[in-house]
Parts: C-alpha cells; structure tokens; sequence
C-alpha cells in the first residue's frame, strides 16, 4: 500500500475526544517491567505490566505508568473499558493525539 493509503500513527491506537484521548491497549499482567512493547496490530499498543491481574492491581500499574508517560496526573488517566481483559481502553484527560504521538515515537 503506498503511504496516502496507509493509517500510520496515532490515529491507529488513539482516537480524540473533548478533552482527552481514547487509547486501546492490549495488557501483558505479570511481567518482570512495566513498559510499551510496541504495536499489536495496527489497533492498540502493546503493554506489558508488573503486576498481576488480581484485584484491579495490574490496571492501576497501567494507569500509573502512563500517567508518568504522558506527564499527567494519575487522576487524569482511567481505564474505561476492559476492567478484567487483556484488551483495554484508557481514557487520558487534557491530551491530543499529537502529543501522544510525541511521547510514544521513542517507543514504538
């Protein structure tokens, strides 16, 4: 496909919206690290977390870090979506596709 054809870029994971952004995530729990591990296909990110999948704690360890990532609040990040899967969507409160963009291009 040549590149006017192809979606590449936040717009694949992420989806604006007033105030905010929407990101799909797909959740690896129990992992040694929390960090971005790249794309799951070309819908979400792939994420793994040092947590474990009990009592909301690995979506709490998701929250956290992409708080610390985007450089928000930890109140501003939520999972809205996806509570008790590995497919998450998570609600950043006061940030754009563009600035998402920004601080994930070092890690995809």
């Amino acid at each position: 496909m040549d590149k006017a054809g192809t979606r590449v870029g936040a717009e694949d994971f992420a989806r604006p919206t007033e105030g905010g952004v929407y990101v799909k995530l797909r959740v690896s729990p129990g992992a040694k690290s929390t960090a971005v591990k790249g794309l799951y296909g070309e819908g979400a990110i792939k994420l793994s977390a040092a947590a474990p999948p009990v009592e909301g704690r690995a979506n709490a360890e998701v929250e956290r870090y992409l708080a610390r990532l985007f450089g928000v609040s930890r109140s501003e990040v939520a999972v809205v979506k996806g509570a008790s899967s590995r497919d998450k969507l998570v609600f950043v409160s006061g940030l754009g596709p563009g600035d998402l963009q920004a601080r994930l291009d070092t890690l995809l």
